[in-house]
């Protein structure tokens, strides 16, 4: 059967991690009822992780891959993942692991009714330090975008692959996926998910890119919405 959704998984230097991810993506394929594949994106690692990548594609069909020339960030990583996904959705997860491929299955009933379904990690495994600046910056973004959105941060996320290649893209565009989504006329169903704590490699945010980064980019996002041209046709002949 072909596959209907392709998980893209964004990875940076995750060397340490990618020989679990490869196992637990795997056993998700062998378990999930939705046909499914894996797009690695490899965001201009400077480890292993690239070789590691390869290897994990040619031992499974079900795998596959794109090398970013160089690191260009999770927004850019993402929208690469999007233009060449090829099925009805796209899902992301980040390869740390910090949620499990099979919640996959949890956002999947949701889908053929929502242009976006997205994750909320209950009971985070997150340090304390790491949930306060999550949450004072999704407080910040909702009061700016009113999107209605808990957990934009959320890294397990279902798409349709349309939307996902229409809706307009900016460094920093993944914490605004909802709000970019409702902008196009989209519905947004949050879902609740597993979270765990990561057990290799080296957490890439820090106070910069989770709360003061964050709040910069929402004056982007208003400047875009501001100018975005969304429009119905009435009529045609």
């Amino acid at each position: 059967m072909d596959p209907t959704l392709t998980v893209i998984v964004p990875v940076f230097d995750e060397e340490d991690n990618l020989e679990r991810v490869g196992r637990e993506l795997t056993a998700y394929l062998d378990r999930t009822s939705t046909p499914a594949q894996i797009l690695f994106v490899n965001d201009g690692s400077r480890d292993r992780s690239g070789q590691m990548i390869e290897a994990l594609c040619a031992a499974d069909p079900r795998f596959h891959f794109v090398h970013l020339a160089r690191n260009s960030g999770l927004s850019a990583a993402l929208k690469a993942g999007f233009d060449h996904v090829e099925t009805r959705w796209a899902g992301y997860i980040d390869s740390d692991l910090q949620t499990s491929p099979d919640d996959f299955d949890l956002l999947m009933p949701f889908a053929a009714d929502h242009e976006l379904v997205t994750g909320v990690r209950v009971k985070r495994k997150d340090t304390l330090v790491k949930k306060l600046s999550s949450r004072i910056a999704n407080a910040i973004r909702r009061s700016f975008t009113h999107d209605g959105a808990s957990d934009t941060g959320c890294p397990l996320k279902v798409i349709r692959a349309d939307v996902a290649r229409r809706i307009p893209f900016f460094k920093g565009m993944h914490r605004f996926l909802p709000a970019l989504v409702q902008l196009d006329g989209g519905k947004v169903k949050e879902v609740p998910v597993r979270h765990f704590p990561r057990v290799a490699g080296e957490s890439k945010y820090h106070l910069w890119n989770r709360l003061l980064g964050p709040t910069a980019d929402l004056f982007a996002y208003r400047w875009m919405r501001s100018r975005y041209i969304r429009y119905e046709i009435a009529k045609k002949g």
